[in-house]
């Protein structure tokens, strides 16, 4: 079940959103946002595919989204739910507040590498695949 455009804009609005959602509980929550969403659906449609209940978060502004009340926040990202997998382009610094300890950040936390986008996604595990067998290893 995928997010409509109100849902969406009204999500942007609070800093972030569950862009797609199984039925029932999930098991799991997937969090980007920006470039590495596509990256995450992915995962996600893949996920469930499988039968693996997981919800697709899109956090496009954290100060927003810590800014709203704890009602919203929780039904974006219920505390019962610690299997969490973030995945950013960039430095994973910060998505622990939003992935927890029990969670998994994938990211890339050192510099130096050049190459065309598609090898560093490869090489740091920017990829469904790789989102994949980090959201299977936390259930």
């Amino acid at each position: 079940m995928f997010a409509d455009a109100e849902q969406v804009h009204t999500g942007v609005a609070h800093g972030g959103y569950v862009l797609a959602d199984c039925e029932g509980t999930p098991k799991v929550i997937l969090l980007s946002s920006g470039s590495e969403v596509h990256i995450a659906h992915a995962a996600y449609k893949s996920l469930i595919a499988e039968g693996v209940k997981v919800r697709l978060v899109s956090l496009p502004c954290w100060s927003l989204f810590d800014s709203q009340d704890d009602a919203y926040k929780e039904s974006v990202l219920p505390k019962a739910i610690t299997a969490r997998v973030s995945i950013e382009a960039g430095v994973t610094l910060g998505w622990q507040k939003y992935v927890g300890t029990a969670g998994i950040t994938i990211g890339i936390d050192k510099f130096g590498a050049s190459a065309p986008y598609e090898r560093i996604y490869m090489e740091y595990g920017l990829t469904p695949d790789h989102v994949i067998t980090a959201a299977k290893s936390l259930i």
